[in-house]
């Protein structure tokens, strides 16, 4: 062994940060790497997060229709991922938060919102004690464990992109 076996295992390391970078989060390309075929994988790996997302958040992917797999795109884009389950919750918020969140979508998150607790920056927790959920006019409860959407969200004031009038 040689004395340098440390040093080359850094740079592995940081050579593969940069390729995970270049994948997951639209980092520069590493040197070494074709641009072509590294923008393949990434598209890949996009797409693939998007069926995942849609699994755990079929309300919001079913919403957004034929639009879903370029919008999830678009926010993913240079976000790494948190688990399928909090990405689908960090869109939909986003989504909320402009003003483009689909009424089938208000009405998931409304339900996530009444059954657990997520802040953004940890994994959700069940809530405990009763809550309320509300998004965009729909409102979902949770009492003794179970949730209920008590009122859909309101479709007459959005347009056919889901967005207000």
């Amino acid at each position: 062994m040689t004395g340098d076996a440390p040093g080359r295992t850094d740079d592995l390391a940081a050579r593969q940060a940069e390729l995970v970078a270049a994948l997951v989060t639209g980092g520069p390309v590493p040197p070494g790497f074709a641009p072509a075929p590294l923008a393949a994988a990434r598209a890949a790996l996009l797409r693939k997060r998007a069926g995942e997302v849609a699994r755990h958040w079929p309300l919001l992917a079913a919403a957004l229709g034929a639009e879903w797999p370029a919008r999830f795109a678009a926010w993913a884009t240079d976000r790494p991922t948190h688990g399928s389950l909090r990405d689908g919750w960090d869109l939909a918020r986003a989504l909320r938060d402009e003003g483009t969140l689909p009424p089938l979508g208000a009405e998931e998150l409304a339900v996530r919102e009444a059954g657990a607790r997520y802040d953004g920056r940890r994994t959700p927790r069940p809530r405990r004690l009763p809550a309320l959920g509300r998004v965009r006019g729909a409102v979902a409860v949770q009492l003794a464990g179970r949730v209920r959407l008590l009122r859909p969200a309101s479709r007459a004031s959005l347009d056919t992109a889901g967005r207000d009038r």
